[in-house]
Parts: structure tokens; C-alpha cells; sequence
């Protein structure tokens, strides 16, 4: 048990602080900028034997990291499956850092992994990667609308040739338009070729990437990708509970005998649910025991329903291959 316990209600600008005892006794309670005076204010009111709770948002890390070494434990809170506003008509900053110190205190807090700046690197390089490609799309689809909207049948081959749309009799508007689109296109495919290739350079020297391209339908992108979002695969006791932290279980609702199952969670990594489902694609095409049971269920379930559950399939062989000797 600890002498003292800390809850942290974190914002963009500032967090607000509430500290207990282990009898539940409130001591003491402040808010602060966050600001390099603010966080070391804070540290230095910061007891040392103590245990600190603050939930996951997007300023987390940066807040986790300056105040690891100052507290003996330190628990980033998953706020959906601790429900710490359950019961509680009022909502406001200092209440909310009360209830977490004092579900910290109780132990019934849930806690989320606290990923090593070493993979929170790699996660930067490959969801970055993520986000152009994703941008690169819209690019091209925009294009393509608009010179459907325009009677321009080869859309399609004109967009992906890009040399023939500067010759095309567009109103003025538009061609601008398209001018506009195909300099913005021409940069993002640029830095998408240029993380590519890093991409591909820091995957073949991981061993863990490595190994994940034995998997049919996994390439270095892939590969590398599955590595940032796992993080550490000891985390994850069975394939069961990787697949749920890719969202990728069903929903079950069971009572008194009654069971049914619904679509599946979308809960945990969209990252990692977006790389299993996109190597499941090359499901049906596997010559080995698995590909032949995923075209089976094709045929019995669907297109969709077999390639999820090839993207639960494959969590099986992740796992094997993650813990396989170098």
C-alpha cells in the first residue's frame, strides 16, 4: 500500500491535482499550468512515495514522462472501462481528479500500456506513413470526381498517368483546381516515397519485422506496423486477447442461457486492425490448411465476414512467429 495516492485530470493547458492518504483523507488539491514552471511546481509538491493515476488523452505521454521518476507507480487510466464518472450527476475537473485518486486508492482502476519512447518512435514513423497514404487517396478521388463532373471518362488512367491532365479542356476554375490538386499530389507522393524507404530500412533491420514477413500477405509496411501497434508481446497471454485489442472479437451478450453475438468491438487499435485486415485480403489466395478454410467461409459467410475472421486467424500465427528464436 502506498502512503499516498494522486489523481490527474489533464487538459491542453492545464491539469488539476488531487492527492489522498491511504485512510481515503483528502490533503490537498491544486491546479496547475502546464508549463515547464508548472510541471516542476508540481514535482516538487509531488510526494515520493506515491502512486499516480491520469487518464489517457493525447497530452499523456509527454505528461507521463516528466513525472515517472518522481512517483513509485504510475498507472495511465483507460477512463471507458474504469467508468470513473459512473453514479456521479456532476462533472467537473476537481471532482474528476478526486474520483481517479480515489479509484486509484480502492485499486480499481484499469490500466493501458505505456509504450517506450523506442516504440512510440516507430508508431510516429508508420502512423505518419498512414496518414499520407490515406491523404494521398482523397487526392486522387477528388481529382477523378472532378473530372467525371466534367465528362471525362479516362479519369482514372489520366490521375494515375499525371501527364495528361494538363492538356485537358477544363473551364478556367477547374483547371485551376486541378493544378492546384496535382502539385499538392505531386509533394505527398514524393514523401510518401521518401518514408517509404525508411520504412523498409528500419523494418529490415527489427528483428521481430523480420520475422512477421514469413506471414502470407505481410510486408515490411505491414510488418512494421503490427510491431509499433504490439508493442510487447507479453502483454497478451493468448490470440484471443490480441485480436480484442485490434477490435476485431465480436460483441457477445450472454445471460441466463441466452447468447448472441453481434458485429465486432472496433475497440483498441485501429492501426493494427487496419494491418490484420488489410493482410487478410491475401487470405483466399494461400495455398496452405488456412487459405482453404478462409474460402470456404467465404462461400458459407461472405467476402467480409471471411476476411475478419482471417484477420482473427492471423493473430494466431503473429503470435507464433513473434515468440519463434531469432
Amino acid at each position: 500500500m502506498r502512503e499516498h495516492y494522486i489523481g490527474v485530470d489533464l487538459h491542453k493547458a492545464f491539469f488539476q491535482v488531487c492527492v489522498v492518504a491511504a485512510s481515503g483523507e483528502r490533503l490537498w488539491e491544486q491546479r496547475f499550468p502546464r508549463s515547464e514552471e508548472g510541471m516542476a511546481a508540481f514535482v516538487t509538491r509531488c510526494p515520493g512515495a506515491a502512486a499516480l493515476a491520469v487518464e489517457a488523452s493525447t497530452p499523456t505521454w509527454h505528461f507521463a514522462d516528466a513525472v515517472a521518476d518522481h512517483v513509485e507507480e504510475l498507472r495511465i487510466v483507460d477512463a471507458v472501462k474504469t467508468r470513473l464518472k459512473a453514479g456521479y450527476a456532476a462533472k467537473t475537473d476537481r471532482l474528476d481528479a478526486r474520483r481517479l485518486a480515489d479509484a486509484l486508492r480502492r485499486d480499481s482502476v484499469v490500466g493501458i500500456y505505456y509504450p517506450p519512447p523506442a516504440i512510440r518512435d516507430l508508431r510516429e514513423l508508420c502512423r505518419g506513413r498512414h496518414t499520407l497514404v490515406h491523404l494521398r487517396t482523397c487526392l486522387v478521388q477528388r481529382l477523378r470526381a472532378l473530372l467525371l463532373r466534367h465528362g471525362i471518362v479516362e479519369a482514372r488512367r489520366l490521375v494515375q498517368r499525371d501527364d495528361g491532365l494538363t492538356a485537358l479542356a477544363l473551364p478556367p476554375q477547374a483547371a485551376a483546381v486541378v493544378a492546384r490538386l496535382r502539385r499538392v499530389l505531386t509533394g505527398v507522393r514524393a514523401e510518401i516515397a521518401a518514408v517509404d524507404h525508411e520504412v523498409h530500412a528500419v523494418a529490415a533491420t527489427d528483428p521481430i519485422a523480420h520475422r512477421l514477413q514469413q506471414i502470407p500477405g505481410v510486408g515490411p509496411v505491414l510488418a512494421l506496423l503490427i510491431r509499433a501497434e504490439v508493442g510487447e508481446m507479453h502483454r497478451f497471454p493468448t490470440p484471443g486477447h490480441l485480436a480484442s485489442y485490434a477490435g476485431l472479437v465480436p460483441r457477445v451478450d450472454a445471460s441466463a442461457g441466452r447468447y448472441r453475438s453481434g458485429p465486432i468491438t472496433r475497440r483498441g487499435s485501429p492501426w493494427l486492425r487496419w494491418a490484420l485486415v488489410e493482410a487478410a485480403l491475401h487470405g483466399p489466395r494461400r495455398r496452405d490448411a488456412t487459405g482453404r478454410w478462409g474460402r470456404r467461409l467465404a462461400v458459407r459467410k461472405g467476402a467480409l465476414k471471411a476476411r475478419v475472421a482471417m484477420a482473427r486467424q492471423l493473430c494466431h500465427e503473429i503470435m507464433t512467429v513473434w515468440r519463434a528464436e531469432a
